[in-house]
């Protein structure tokens, strides 16, 4: 690991402040400074040598101004600082929201959920392995314009969806893919004021691997906002992995649906494991819309999700594997009682 500077900032303005003094023009994900809170991302990049920030800016001395759980009529806010742990266990939101307790439920191990924030979480970057090691020389997102190793190495956990010939690596959270269906809101303060963007907004595609995100160096996530809505109880998260804990996804599917007489009246998809960035479906959502909910319609939309998908030699499987992931969360989240 190579040396840093170290601070902490004890609220919103100060943090904002400290990362904005030397950003620059680079990437947010590439800034000189960066914020820390779990670490349970940035630490281990650091010490892979992948990210080289030069300074960390602390920002657990905001816990009790971004680390909430609210719960209204109009829809859940969480704060970024709120743990992952913290907001997988709580009654309110097992109960309104389960896609997004069980999303989080089935990420990382329970030390790790004890540890890293839901900002944090959402920023996470790829697993792929040519990103990762920095003996490779060859990865866009690491030195733009050098090439993408994946393309024709092993590519068996990349993604299908999203991707383009600069990059093809796979977005591995969990906790995104069900922000993204339920349509969430995130809130951001930055050197130039606050603002709010849908959280699909919030990932970049892969026409500039090295640019991950909308966020502008200095910019922290504050918070999530998710609507309330008739589907939010119906709703489930599906992970399949290579095994049952501690493993990052091959195909997620996070489903919210709300049933009139059994028909879909409105349906909310969210894809991870097989997409370049949180992928929301609205292709599968359309194919639903006014059907009954059976295995027939449940086909249908896996097919209309995994229409434009560009596999390579050893992730075609994610295909029908996500087409399957997505029709059991459909029927799983049809039969259930709310």
């Amino acid at each position: 690991m190579r040396p840093f500077i170290y601070t902490r900032a004890d609220d919103v303005s100060a943090a904002v402040q400290a990362a904005a003094e030397t950003s620059g023009s680079a990437p947010a994900n590439a800034a000189p400074v960066q914020f820390i809170a779990g670490g349970t991302t940035i630490l281990d990049l650091m010490k892979l040598d992948t990210m080289r920030p030069e300074r960390l800016v602390d920002i657990n001395g905001l816990q009790s101004a971004l680390g909430s759980i609210q719960a209204t009529d109009k829809g859940l806010r969480l704060g970024a600082l709120v743990r992952m742990s913290q907001a997988a266990e709580d009654p309110q939101i097992q109960r309104d929201y389960p896609v997004i307790a069980q999303s989080l439920q089935l990420a990382a191990s329970a030390q790790l959920r004890n540890m890293a924030s839901l900002g944090g979480n959402v920023l996470q970057r790829t697993r792929c392995q040519y990103f990762r090691n920095t003996s490779w020389p060859a990865c866009n997102k690491r030195d733009p314009g050098s090439g993408c190793a994946a393309l024709d190495g092993v590519n068996r956990k990349h993604a299908v969806l999203g991707v383009g010939d600069k990059c093809i690596a796979e977005y591995p959270g969990d906790f995104a893919p069900a922000l993204a269906a339920l349509g969430a809101v995130v809130t951001i303060t930055g050197p130039n004021g606050s603002r709010a963007i849908p959280f699909e907004q919030l990932h970049r595609g892969p026409d500039q691997p090295e640019r991950e995100t909308t966020l502008a160096p200095g910019e922290l996530i504050t918070g999530f906002d998710i609507p309330a809505g008739p589907y939010t109880r119906r709703s489930l998260y599906v992970k399949v992995r290579d095994r049952q804990s501690y493993e990052f996804g091959l195909a997620t599917a996070a489903v919210a649906l709300h049933l009139v007489d059994g028909k879909v009246e409105e349906a909310r998809i969210g894809l991870g494991g097989v997409a370049y960035r949180p992928w929301r479906s609205h292709e599968a959502e359309a194919a639903l819309q006014g059907k009954p909910l059976d295995e027939n319609s449940a086909e249908a939309a896996a097919q209309a999700a995994f229409a434009e998908a560009a596999p390579r030699r050893d992730n075609a499987y994610k295909v029908e594997l996500g087409r399957r992931t997505l029709v059991r969360a459909l029927l799983e989240a049809g039969r259930m009682e709310i």
